[in-house]
């Protein structure tokens, strides 16, 4: 099985030895499904040779320069933003006030089918739009750092794997295949 070289920086409770040096670390990196992982130090994650930070444009996250934007473009946005606020707030009005008028009607046709007439405190009271609270936006979940491999590491790491399936796949093979012959040739 083959995986991609996009690694992500991981902390771990237990330091265990870094696969370049053998001294102890916390800092591990691992594939999206931890098909693959290993120990590396600090100090060779900024190592060129051994691996590369992937500045990850979709996110703001990952350190990446901020573009420059002008006080007008910023601006602009803002009035846009604000619009469209303004816009989504008379629609749930509208939807209210719909509501209202169909909740009200719905209480006619009750009362004229019973026949008797009900308190308005034992009717349904539809949420007026002011005591609704504005969505909040959510945080965006902490992202790890990703690394890629300098490509003859990422070459040792898919023939170490390479070499682990092959041995796995002769341990399940052996026992099937025969035994070698036992007996004096004549």
């Amino acid at each position: 099985m083959s995986f991609t070289n996009l690694y992500y920086k991981r902390t771990t409770g237990t330091p265990k030895a870094c696969w370049i040096c053998f001294k102890p670390t916390t800092t591990v990196l691992a594939t999206i499904n931890t098909i693959d992982f290993l120990y590396a130090c600090d100090s060779h994650l900024t190592d060129p040779g051994f691996a590369s930070l992937v500045n990850d444009t979709k996110d703001g996250a990952s350190g990446a320069p901020k573009p420059n934007l002008s006080p007008d473009e910023i601006a602009k946005v803002k009035e846009e933003w604000e619009d469209k606020q303004k816009r989504k707030a008379e629609k749930e009005k509208e939807k209210a006030k719909e509501e209202k008028t169909d909740d009200k009607k719905d209480n006619d046709k009750q009362k004229e089918e019973s026949g008797t007439n009900k308190s308005s405190s034992s009717s349904p009271k539809p949420k007026s739009p002011g005591s609704l609270s504005p969505p909040t936006p959510q945080t965006p979940p902490a992202t790890h750092q990703k690394f890629t491999l300098h490509r003859d590491i990422f070459s040792m790491r898919l023939a170490e794997h390479r070499k682990r399936r092959q041995t796995a796949q002769a341990k399940d093979l052996a026992p099937r295949l025969p035994g070698a012959p036992r007996g004096d040739v004549a």
